[in-house]
């Protein structure tokens, strides 16, 4: 070594080499990054940022979405690109037609052993443990001479992913046309072989493969097949794992029989449930359900018409045999018909079979029916009552009528007792107190209460008297008209003195409507004051184990006061405003 060169320690160049790696490898984006990565494409979005530009120049749409515009990682792309979208030039694809060299390479012959080849066979292109040879007596490395020739191998730097795995590469189709023309050749060959040995005898039977393919058919046993052999016919009869098992319907042992060599149950597992809400009601109703047995009918006339020489099958041929069919089911009611009219021909009694029915002719019906003297039904047909989901006709508490029979003063009640209380227990017909002077009251006697309240407030205009007021003001009104004709003053002054004379109506009419309203308040209360007063006395007087059944207030019919009261505090469940009160 010269002394001018310099030597670089060992650790210095493997630092230098680790540089070099982080330079080539792409740098993770931190979030500062990622944040002006984001707006910059909300802004190219929106149009205030101008849009990315390819290799070739060309602007990319910014709303592609990224999983179209982005290049996959073997593609090896340097910038924003869409040319993995577009079509792919032959250089660029591949060409998955070019045929690479196969198999042993007979430009060159070997015929002594080479440094490094296969010890077993001498070709150069493989060691001995990976030789598909057959091991030789006498290896290629011990022999004097051999014939060898060495296999293709490929090594193009320039062949891509699709290349290095085409399956079908160096493919040659005239192969295969080789291999078809030698089948045909010997397939040719046997049938020739059969038809001379069938022609010599005719008698002998043909076994081995060139014997009839039919031959084992009987025999053939796959798992959950039955085939018939008359009829070519296949019957599939195995369980999807996912359905329930026909035994496990009904643990009953009595139940429905499940046969479990043909994995069948023909009986409904559950009687008590109908066969159209069960899941599963046996097999005989899944057999004689919808068109099965117009399909079993088919089968059966495609049978029958084969065995009678008729070339016909069902499923080859389904509408030939529906047509043969009904002309068959025409001609048979055709010659029912013929028959029956010959015969009635011949003997007569055409009116016997034209007859009534037995329910007309004999007046006679299995349906009873009970008459009375008068025509009505007593028994038998008859309309059936509108049943109700609630009890009916129940007694309670000594009752004889049902609550709700009795109507009165907007109150419901019992009729046998007339008590107004639910649920009260009955003590024969007694009125209740109060009820038979509420009877017997009548409108003079509601006014006479109303007299006194009367008296005590100041007199209320009528509507007569207001009436009346305004045709004496209209009179007046009329003679000052004409008095006024002559001067304008004096109508004015009149005109003032109405208005005045007006307003101090209004104000006496509230000044008393006042008055009613305090009255009324005071009337209440005094009322309740006198109601509790007299509820107390009773309660002291009488002990509570004594006193009276529905002694602690009165059955009355209310007034016409305590009725528009109610109606004005009830609760009206129709009211829209209610939540908002």
């Amino acid at each position: 070594m010269s002394s001018g060169a310099v030597r670089t320690p060992v650790s210095q160049i493997i630092h230098n080499k680790d540089d070099q790696d982080v330079d080539d490898e792409p740098k993770k984006k931190s979030r500062e990054d990622w944040r002006k990565a984001k707006e910059l494409e909300e802004a190219r979005k929106a149009g205030t940022a101008p849009a990315a530009v390819d290799e070739e120049g060309r602007d990319i749409n910014p709303h592609i979405p990224q999983y179209i515009s982005n290049a996959p990682w073997y593609y090896g792309s340097q910038g924003p690109t869409l040319k993995h979208q577009r079509p792919q030039h032959e250089d660029e694809r591949g060409q998955l037609d070019k045929k690479a060299p196969k198999g042993l390479d007979t430009s060159k012959l070997v015929t002594k052993f080479r440094k490094g080849a296969c010890e077993n066979c001498g070709a150069m292109t493989h060691k001995k443990k990976d030789c598909l040879e057959r091991p030789r007596k006498v290896q290629a490395k011990y022999a004097e001479s051999i014939v060898v020739h060495d296999e293709h191998i490929v090594n193009d730097s320039s062949i891509n992913y699709d290349e290095k795995r085409d399956r079908w590469s160096s493919y040659d189709p005239s192969n295969h046309r080789e291999i078809i023309e030698e089948y045909e050749k010997v397939e040719e060959a046997k049938r020739q072989l059969k038809a001379e040995k069938l022609k010599n005898d005719p008698d002998a039977e043909i076994s081995g493969e060139e014997g009839n393919e039919d031959k084992y058919v009987d025999e053939v046993d796959m798992p959950g097949t039955k085939v018939d052999s008359k009829q070519r016919i296949t019957v599939r009869n195995l369980r999807i794992r996912e359905d329930t098992a026909k035994y496990l319907r009904n643990l009953d042992p009595n139940s429905a029989y499940y046969d479990p060599k043909t994995r069948s149950m023909r009986d409904n597992p559950n009687p008590a449930i109908p066969a159209e809400e069960a899941e599963f009601a046996g097999e005989n109703f899944v057999r004689f359900s919808g068109d099965t047995t117009a399909q079993a009918t088919a089968q059966l006339f495609a049978w029958e018409a084969h065995g009678k020489g008729v070339d016909v099958h069902l499923l080859a041929e389904p509408t030939k045999l529906e047509l043969l069919q009904k002309e068959y089911e025409q001609k048979k009611e055709q010659f029912k018909s013929s028959t029956k009219t010959n015969i009635v021909e011949k003997y007569g009694g055409e009116e016997h079979l034209q007859a009534p029915p037995k329910s007309l002719l004999l007046a006679q019906t299995e349906e009873y029916v009970e008459y009375s003297r008068s025509g009505k039904v007593i028994k038998g047909i008859e309309k059936p009552k509108a049943r109700s989901i609630y009890e009916e006709d129940v007694y309670i508490n000594n009752h004889t009528t049902i609550w709700g029979s009795y109507w009165n003063a907007g109150r419901w009640g019992y009729k046998c007792c007339k008590s107004f209380i639910k649920n009260s227990y009955c003590v024969g017909m007694q009125e209740p107190e109060g009820y038979s002077e509420q009877q017997h009251t009548t409108t003079p006697s509601a006014a006479s209460v109303a007299a006194p309240i009367a008296d005590a407030a100041p007199q209320i205009p009528t509507e007569e008297d207001v009436r009346n007021q305004a045709a004496e003001s209209e009179v007046d009104s009329a003679h000052s008209t004409e008095e006024s004709s002559e001067s304008e003053e004096e109508v004015k002054e009149s005109k003032k003195s109405k208005k005045k004379s007006k307003k101090r109506e209004k104000k006496k009419k509230a000044k008393e409507q006042r008055k009613n309203k305090k009255k009324h308040k005071e009337m209440k209360e005094k009322e309740t004051i006198t109601s509790k007063s007299k509820s107390k006395e009773i309660s002291e007087e009488v002990d509570d184990r004594k006193r009276p059944y529905n002694s602690m207030y009165d059955v009355k019919a209310p007034t016409e006061e305590e009725i528009e009261e109610w109606k004005r505090k009830r609760t009206r469940t129709d009211d829209p405003m209610l939540q908002f009160l």
